[in-house]
């Protein structure tokens, strides 16, 4: 009976002193097995101690353990009463070198503390604390930063006082890695705090960080200046945080600006109207003007989001002079940027504006050489659609769309071919059939392949977009109309696209008006068209037989067919024919 309760232990041990490291993994991974196997007191009592002297390992175990430690360990310890026996390891691992293993090591702690009870966490949390916040090497105050916000809640008076002094050392330590931490953590730790410990203790470590000569540490508290003002009221804000806010759009650094720019929206709505008229609409307008493409990027993204904060004489005044800048910028992304989110404008500016402001932005950036910027104003053309309505949007916009469509430039055609769907979801099939459904056929047979294919590709999501009543009457007739052209490319692209189709038709549709016309192609002179049939044989026998109508349609006419090709004079005929056979019969 001793062996059997000593055996799951004891291959615990032998895998983790295994030179594989896949089997020490393994070992990890099963920790809760195993201490399910011995039972609360025995993994007590054996198993932490015998965790907390083998964390001499690979950084990859390491981290396995620093997870599972997570997991919910304290449950197969006894429960939330012995949970903070797992702090012991924890804390080594919160103090090694490698950092994804430091960072999930203080996640297991912030689940584990979740679960503790006020006076464990003064007995036994707390010194685990102030050991990290304290440790001569700077891997352990790095982690102690992210210990604070989780328990601060729990603790006593006397204990959050310490607290509070121990963090403002580490945003002071001579360390730059530890004062990054500080400033990571410090918009996680704010929310725990009253106004008048964020008066008295937050706001001066948020100065210190903010001025740090190391720019690294500067631009991860953009977070806790929006934590800070969130805390106080807008006259507090004015009072106490207006220098530091200018001081962070200006800063020398561009990373800092980037960071300021990011985070833009959060800031104003923070900060309050007062600030966002008096000081964020200049500030705004500096960093579209920055001299970083990465800067103006990344306020282009929160256009809309700044612009909803102002009145319309503003934007009109003083961000569309930006915009139409940043519509010529010589960065691709910064155009990109602007593409994804200019249109979030219109609404705001009503009709009339869009179509006199935003509309020449909008054919600029259609005609742009990079294809993410005619992407992303594609893509977003649903918002303009509904402030200025589908027919000044086909006038204007679908033109330049159409003068894309025929580029002699086959990448230019196959990028709007992509973009065809959802395009077409946005406009409606009316608007659709009149406006580009033609030009959706011409492009089956273009003389560049890969247009063919994207063109059959492109009809499958259409009819996933329309439906396939409205395939049936509009592509299914004009693809069987090339079934019977003299040049054999436009035949294949019939057989292409009927593939492509077949998924998205139902087996009545097949049967009616698409199998006749592959059938005749069964005897076509071409064996590229012969091979290509058998293989859409194939798929229209798998989508037919979805159906009890559809299986004998199958049985009775696709199976002789591909019986005809499998004794086919070409090889891959043959091979193609016997392929589908073998599927449609299993």
């Amino acid at each position: 009976m001793d062996n059997e309760e000593l055996y799951p232990i004891a291959i615990l041990i032998d895998e983790l002193k295994s030179e594989d490291v896949n089997l020490r993994l393994n070992a990890i991974h099963r920790i809760s097995t195993i201490a399910l196997a011995l039972g609360p007191q025995r993994a007590r009592e054996e198993l932490i101690p015998f965790l907390q002297d083998s964390l001499d390992d690979e950084d990859e175990v390491l981290l396995a353990l620093a997870e599972e430690l997570g997991k919910g360990m304290e449950e197969y310890l006894g429960g939330p009463p012995y949970a903070h026996l797992l702090l012991g390891p924890l804390e080594n691992l919160a103090a090694v070198e490698e950092t994804v293993v430091r960072d999930k090591a203080t996640e297991s702690v912030n689940k584990i503390a979740a679960v503790l009870s006020g006076p464990q966490i003064e007995e036994f949390y707390i010194p685990l604390l102030k050991r990290l916040s304290t440790g001569e090497w700077f891997t352990s105050r790095t982690s102690a930063a992210a210990l604070y916000a989780s328990v601060y809640p729990k603790a006593s008076p006397a204990t959050q006082d310490e607290m509070r002094k121990l963090y403002t050392a580490l945003s002071g330590d001579d360390t730059p890695m530890v004062r990054r931490a500080a400033a990571r953590h410090l918009a996680t730790f704010i929310p725990t705090l009253s106004k008048e410990q964020v008066l008295s203790d937050s706001l001066p470590v948020y100065r210190k960080l903010s001025t740090d000569d190391q720019d690294s540490v500067r631009l991860l508290t953009v977070d806790d200046l929006i934590a800070i003002a969130d805390k106080l009221t807008h006259a507090e804000v004015n009072e106490q945080l207006r220098s530091s806010l200018r001081s962070a759009v200006s800063d020398k650094s561009w990373r800092v600006r980037y960071m300021v720019a990011d985070h833009f929206v959060k800031l104003a709505e923070a900060v309050g109207q007062v600030i966002v008229n008096e000081e964020l609409v200049g500030s705004f307008v500096a960093l579209l003007k920055d001299n970083e493409a990465e800067v103006r990027s990344a306020a282009a993204g929160q256009l809309p989001g700044f612009a909803k904060l102002l009145e319309r004489d503003v934007i009109l005044a003083r961000l569309l002079p930006c915009v139409r800048d940043l519509a010529s910028d010589s960065s691709q992304h910064v155009r990109a940027a602007l593409g994804m989110h200019i249109s979030g404008l219109a609404p705001l500016l009503g009709r009339e504006a869009t179509i006199e402001n935003l509309l020449p932005l909008f054919l600029q950036l259609l005609k742009d050489d990079f294809p993410d910027v005619r992407l992303n104003i594609i893509s977003k053309l649903e918002t303009v659609n509904n402030v200025i309505g589908i027919d000044l949007l086909s006038q204007s916009l679908l033109p330049a769309i159409v003068e894309l469509a025929e580029d002699k430039q086959w990448r230019v055609r196959q990028a709007i071919i992509e973009y065809v769907p959802l395009l077409a979801k946005q406009l409606g099939v009316a608007f659709f059939d009149e406006q580009l459904g033609n030009l959706c056929m011409s492009w089956l047979g273009d003389n560049v392949y890969s247009i063919r294919e994207s063109a059959t590709v492109n009809l499958r999501k259409l009819t996933e977009v329309f439906g396939v009543d409205w395939a049936r009457q509009t592509i299914v007739p004009k693809v069987l109309q090339m079934g019977t052209h003299p040049n054999y490319l436009y035949r294949m692209t019939t057989i292409f696209a009927i593939t492509a189709l077949a998924p998205s038709l139902t087996p009545q549709v097949i049967q009616e008006n698409v199998l006749a016309t592959v059938l005749s192609l069964v005897q076509d002179p071409i064996p590229n068209i012969r091979f290509n049939v058998a293989k859409c044989l194939e798929v229209l026998a798998i989508t037919l037989a979805t159906s009890a109508d559809g299986k004998e349609v199958a049985k009775t006419r696709v199976v002789p067919a591909l019986q005809q090709l499998k004794s086919d004079a070409d090889p891959d005929v043959r091979f193609f024919s016997g392929k589908a056979l073998e599927k449609i019969s299993a």
